[in-house]
């Protein structure tokens, strides 16, 4: 009977990555709640880990190249801890992110709003938006004066 189930969960497992990647820790808590007792759920991960089937690394670099068209690299950090990933894997992406960080934050408004800010709610709306799409604030005040100085008049005399 455990043969039967062991084989049940490492099935599971296997359905799931075979439609995504997944985290250790969030594979480990999506099976858990088909493991039993007698299920050795640590070293089923482990096993999957060494045959190069669950990869932290190869988890975080998906979601990196999936999050950062839209989002900041402080949202793609929390994303990654909620998911269960390492901090020095965080800490790679995050450090990648931060080199494009202001281009990205620029596209993503430029998508959204189609021109600078002209009173102070307008100018607070934007930097909410931004703001909770994971950019900082030193980012957000970069690119709102950027596009206030593209959009002010030309002085024509």
């Amino acid at each position: 009977m455990r043969q039967a189930l062991e084989k049940s969960l490492r099935q599971r497992a296997l359905e799931l990555l075979s439609k995504r990647e997944y985290s250790a820790a969030e594979l480990a808590q999506k099976l858990k709640a088909y493991a039993s007792e007698e299920d050795d759920l640590p070293a089923l991960i482990a096993d999957f880990q060494a045959r190069g089937w669950l990869s932290d690394a190869r988890y975080t670099e998906q979601m990196v190249h999936a999050r950062q068209a839209k989002f900041g690299a402080a949202r793609v950090a929390h994303e990654l801890r909620e998911k269960g990933v390492n901090d020095t894997l965080i800490a790679e992406a995050v450090a990648g992110l931060q080199e494009s960080e202001v281009e990205r934050a620029s596209e993503v408004w430029r998508k959204k709003f189609k021109a600078a800010p002209i009173t102070r709610e307008e100018w607070a709306k934007q930097a909410r938006f931004l703001q909770s799409r994971g950019f900082t604030f030193e980012v957000i005040k970069q690119i709102l004066s950027r596009h206030a100085e593209d959009d002010s008049p030309e002085d024509d005399s």
